[in-house]
């Protein structure tokens, strides 16, 4: 088994890798990330970022970076910096489909793999009560697009196409493409 290092902050990541049974241990990277470009590309990047900034301080390591944006077209909606601005992004989700991308990169003895997974998200039309009810928990703190499907963010969503475990957060079937070794030797 290798020695797995998360370079995330994310506790859904943390959950999803012990879901799994993986033998992990975090160290969040500090790192300037994109917020502007195609939607891919800046999830992609981001991910390797973060692991290669770890990588460089953990070099015997396997480290996973991880990002995800969510993106109507090349718009990307961030991580809503307070109630306001996620109230905002909401509304501009509302009655649409959107793609939530994750870059994953896996950096191991200096080879570096990267991929992204997509997910087409599909929200109601969200009206101010809806919208009050789902502002009011602060769920929508530290995610990308405001929201958390795993949570009262389930309320917001009609249809998922593609992966839910990218939507929250960790593309498994992605991240077991680049590394099939992290689960046991039967496979995932």
């Amino acid at each position: 088994m290798p020695s797995l290092i998360l370079a995330s902050r994310s506790p859904q990541r943390r959950a999803i890798l012990e879901q799994l049974g993986v033998a992990f241990s975090v160290l969040v990277p500090d790192v300037e990330e994109l917020s502007e470009g195609e939607p891919e590309a800046v999830a992609v990047e981001n991910a390797r970022r973060k692991a290669a900034a770890v990588a460089a301080r953990v070099p015997e390591a396997t480290v996973l970076g991880v990002d995800t944006v969510v993106a109507v077209g090349d718009r990307i909606y961030g991580k809503p910096g307070d109630a306001a601005h996620a109230r905002a992004t909401l509304k501009a989700l509302s009655g649409r489909t959107h793609t939530v991308i994750s870059g994953v990169c896996v950096i191991e003895s200096e080879r570096v793999q990267t991929a992204a997974a997509r997910t087409a998200v599909e929200f109601r039309t969200l009206d101010e009560q809806l919208l009050t009810w789902y502002l009011a928990e602060g769920e929508w703190r530290e995610r990308a697009g405001g929201y958390a499907i795993q949570g009262r963010g389930a309320a917001l969503i009609t249809r998922i196409d593609g992966d839910y475990l990218n939507v929250v957060g960790l593309p498994v079937a992605t991240l077991l493409e680049l590394s099939p070794q992290l689960v046991g030797s039967e496979g995932a």
